[in-house]
């Protein structure tokens, strides 16, 4: 076998392709072109075996079959996964195509023979070093020209259990979408035990029409003219190029460690009766007029303001020597803000990111916690109103004019309400879910805690000194009587 590295070899690089001789050609649309050259979204499924099914004879010669067919099947319902992005010379704007003939999904079938990495990874409270998840998630192709949408990489970890590890590019698919696709994959595999022809429940069925994204302020043209200019500032040798900004968005690993932390129901309820009990008291002088006092605020406000928080102070304290500054921004999923219908099931891009209202140095204040909860909840109530597209075709230069003033960008990837730890191929559920492509920026990854039961999982990546600081505030901040 080749080998990844010293402790990953090679069994099988192959290509899956769905068995169909339909050409297909998709328009990408403004919500697509926002993340053009935008990193890959890499996500990391952990599940255990037995012994017996863990063994390398067995998973590579019985279980690798069934997920290489299910994946197939599976692609018949989403083609243009099995193509790719391109951009020929004749064209304006680059476009998703599948040709049957050439295409198809890149799929690694590894086997790690180090149990001690997969047992490491599984441990939601002990921080590991963060390179280590680099092994298990594929590489993306893209040139000037062409960029592969997914692949994949299947890991064996004898009699341990596997990973699925995904890269997909942020310019065809947005997180409800990718899930979508691992849920039908999934769901695909699992009925294969029954029956040879498997079909798809109604809500994982992919609508793939363009039509329903309208584009009145002409929001296409503008992101092909901004990343053009980005590419004329960074790559001055081809101005048209769809090559994924690597350099922009390299992974941050050295000296960082991975680590999961868990926000209960009852740490949730404790931090809303917090923040709540101080709402009236922080007033900021931009406040135009006087906040509605929420009843509850969301999981995803309550997490967001803490963790947003106790990283900044974390960062302050471990970088004293200076004032930081920080800024926050989170994705929109637009489908039910638009004042056109979206199908719940929209196969595409259909988020936006969206910068909170905050002074550079609010997150490290007495009373951050409150300021940033109160901002976020502010600016989620402004896109209820319609207001959900407002100031997106100047975003990238306004990020960029803020991370130039040395501000440093906090982000958020995933989703509570998208149901990773119910993903089952066949083997039950997963042990673990991870957003691997969190340590390309100074990223929050959520899911659904693992037991269902409410509350949320939180994926860090950060700098060792960091991160301690980090877990101290953290369980600080929780640890007190509501």
């Amino acid at each position: 076998m080749a080998s990844l590295n010293n402790h990953i070899k090679i069994h099988e690089q192959c290509k899956v392709a769905p068995h169909s001789s339909t050409q297909l050609s998709l328009p990408l649309t403004f919500f697509d072109l926002i993340w053009l050259r935008f990193h890959p979204v890499e996500r990391i499924f952990f599940y255990t075996l037995p012994n017996s099914e863990s063994h390398p004879s067995f998973f590579f010669h019985n279980l690798v079959p069934k997920l290489k067919t299910s994946l197939s099947l599976t692609l018949q319902h989403f083609l243009p996964l099995a193509g790719n992005i391109v951009w020929p010379s004749d064209s304006p704007k680059p476009f998703i195509q599948f040709n049957p003939n050439d295409d198809g999904v890149s799929l690694l079938l590894a086997q790690s023979d180090d149990d001690i990495d997969f047992n490491k990874i599984l441990e939601h409270n002990s921080p590991h070093e963060a390179s280590l998840s680099r092994s298990f998630v594929p590489n993306l192709e893209s040139t000037d020209s062409f960029a592969s949408i997914i692949s994949i990489q299947i890991t064996l970890f004898p009699k341990s259990g596997f990973s699925i590890g995904i890269s997909t590019h942020h310019a065809v698919l947005d997180g409800k979408s990718s899930t979508m696709f691992v849920k039908a994959w999934a769901s695909i595999s699992k009925s294969l035990e029954e029956t040879k022809a498997p079909t798809l429940e109604p809500f994982l069925e992919p609508f793939l029409e363009r039509e329903v994204i309208k584009d009145p302020k002409d929001l296409e043209n503008v992101f092909i003219n901004t990343w053009n200019r980005i590419s004329s500032h960074f790559d001055r040798s081809n101005v048209r190029s769809i090559k994924i900004m690597s350099n922009m968005f390299q992974p941050i690993i050295k000296d960082s460690v991975r680590a999961t932390f868990e926000l209960t129901r009852t740490d949730l309820e404790k931090l809303n009766k917090s923040i709540l009990s101080k709402w009236n008291n922080v007033v900021e002088e931009a406040q135009e007029q006087e906040q509605e006092h929420p009843k509850k605020l969301s999981s995803f406000v309550l997490t967001c303001s803490y963790v947003s928080v106790c990283i900044a102070k974390a960062i302050q304290q471990s970088e004293s020597d200076k004032r930081q500054k920080f800024s926050f921004g989170f994705p929109v999923d637009c489908r039910d803000r638009l004042d056109h219908p979206i199908p719940e099931n929209y196969f595409g891009n259909c988020v936006t990111n969206h910068i909170v209202d905050t002074e550079p140095e609010d997150f490290t204040k007495e009373d951050g916690m409150v300021i940033v909860a109160k901002k976020i909840y502010d600016k989620i109530k402004k896109m209820d109103k319609g207001s959900v597209l407002d100031g997106l075709d100047t975003l990238m230069f306004k990020l960029m004019a803020m991370f130039g003033e040395g501000v440093k960008g906090m982000g958020v990837a995933g989703s509570t309400r998208f149901g990773v730890y119910e993903i089952d191929f066949g083997f039950g559920k997963p042990e673990k879910v991870e957003i691997t492509s969190i340590d390309r920026g100074l990223t929050i990854g959520l899911t659904e805690r693992k037991d269902l039961k409410g509350g949320v999982e939180v994926g860090l990546v950060l700098d060792k000194n960091v991160m301690d600081l980090f877990h101290t505030i953290f369980h600080e901040g929780i640890c007190f009587d509501s």
